[in-house]
């Protein structure tokens, strides 16, 4: 599985950025992390308290529990989509002094903001103890490499541009549920028929699921260079292209329920999932939720690239690190040890719907969806989520979080937004 080679100069460099990962030093990887724990256990902080992701996780507990019986986990996970409870009560931790033994972040740049703190370490040494830079594709050890240095092990590897639709839905409505869209405008005239039809078109949730949406109406309608460049300085956040994709994320939301603000991911799927909304836009941690509820791909529900999107993987990964000043350094190391594993990254990617980092597991273990996102991610052209974590620091996404919550619930105009969304990213 390689990290796709179409990917331009621009991109590239974009996605080097983007997900470099932060430093420990010590060749076992604890480096000065100087926990005077014994060891014997792990708090693990997460946000995967619920559904998939909680399936994900106790998986991979189960794993851990094989291979390292005489440390106990401890479960610190905080319920909020995409981790925002999660990261607010994290960030306050951090700052007190009191950090977990590891915690889940996003690959990419959400961790620049922990780094540039010092609150994190270095395991590089764990990558060479845990023969990592042979099981995961040499490519992504590039991208997770900043000045000889790595911040984070990754447990998986999402694709965010994925459009989810329910099939007897879209029959009854005269709409062909295999179509191919080339664009969004096609697209759109398919949620118009629904939404004259009296029909939920296009199922979204809170404000982080609002700005997973806008970023792949922005993929779709700038490609991914230009899409790149808005991380990087070379895409004007200000220009009528930039201005056209905003407008179009205008029509988009137009197409949604109204009791949006008040749900979170899993309620937006489940939309799909009973026929109440024919699309949504949404990871591929959403197969799980199909799956588990006995639907199947093909037969009750489409999954498809974001219209205008076909070809291109937008890229995330969950992934622990190694805080400074962890209590249970040992403990840390063990999880990451698991969490690495071919064995842990099975069980784990096999629940939530993700595919694993490491080349070396075995496509046979996974769903059909799984094989055909490893297929892509080895083949199509890859670029940075924007709502998870990969394009921009913490502190930027909160900006553009804002400016879109205050832009979809009427507060601000579009030429607001835009200029909103210009200083949020000002400096890239």
């Amino acid at each position: 599985m390689r990290v796709n080679r179409k990917v331009s100069a621009v991109a590239a460099g974009v996605a080097i950025a983007a997900l470099t990962l932060g430093a420990c030093s010590g060749s076992s990887g604890s480096g000065s992390s100087g926990g005077s724990g014994s060891g014997d256990e792990v708090e693990v902080f997460t946000w995967w308290a619920a559904g998939s992701e909680k399936a994900g996780l106790d998986a991979l507990v189960g794993v851990f529990d094989d291979q390292h019986p005489d440390i106990e986990f401890v479960n610190g996970a905080v319920a909020g989509g995409a981790g925002s409870a999660a990261k607010d009560l994290l960030q306050s931790r951090l700052q007190a002094g009191d950090p977990p033994d590891t915690f889940q972040a996003h690959a990419g740049m959400e961790l620049q903001d922990y780094i540039n703190a010092g609150q994190l370490e270095d395991v590089s040494g764990l990558y060479d103890e845990f023969n990592l830079r042979e099981a995961f594709p040499e490519d992504l050890m590039e991208l997770l490499t900043q000045d000889g240095k790595i911040y984070s092990i990754p447990s998986n590897i999402h694709r965010a541009n994925m459009l989810w639709s329910n099939r007897a839905v879209l029959e009854d409505n005269g709409i062909d549920p295999d179509a191919s869209y080339a664009s969004l405008d096609e697209w759109f005239a398919d949620l118009e028929t629904l939404q004259d039809a009296g029909v939920t078109p296009l199922s979204v949730a809170t404000a982080w699921t609002q700005v997973h949406l806008l970023e792949t109406i922005l993929l779709a309608d700038l490609g991914p260079e230009g899409y790149s460049g808005l991380w990087d300085g070379s895409t004007d956040w200000e220009g009528a292209e930039v201005t056209a994709a905003l407008e179009d994320f205008e029509q988009a939301m137009s197409y949604t329920n109204d009791d949006r603000d008040g749900l979170d991911w899993p309620e937006a799927t489940q939309m799909v999932i009973d026929g109440n909304a024919a699309f949504n836009v949404m990871g591929d941690w959403a197969i799980a939720a199909f799956e588990e509820q006995d639907k199947q791909l093909g037969t009750d529900f489409t999954a498809a690239p974001v219209p205008g999107t076909d070809g291109v993987f937008d890229f995330l990964a969950d992934s622990f690190t190694l805080p400074t000043g962890a209590p249970n350094p040992e403990g840390s190391e063990a999880w990451l040890e698991t969490v690495s594993s071919v064995e842990g990254q099975t069980a784990f990617n096999a629940a939530k719907g993700s595919i694993p980092a490491r080349e070396d597991a075995d496509p046979a273990d996974f769903s059909e969806y799984q094989q055909s996102a490893m297929e892509s991610f080895s083949q199509d052209t890859i670029v940075s989520s924007l709502a998870h974590g990969a394009a921009v620091p913490v502190s930027q996404l909160n900006l553009i979080t804002d400016a879109t919550s205050k832009f979809t619930s009427g507060a601000s105009d579009l030429a607001a937004f835009q200029s909103e969304l210009a200083a949020a990213t000002a400096g890239s």
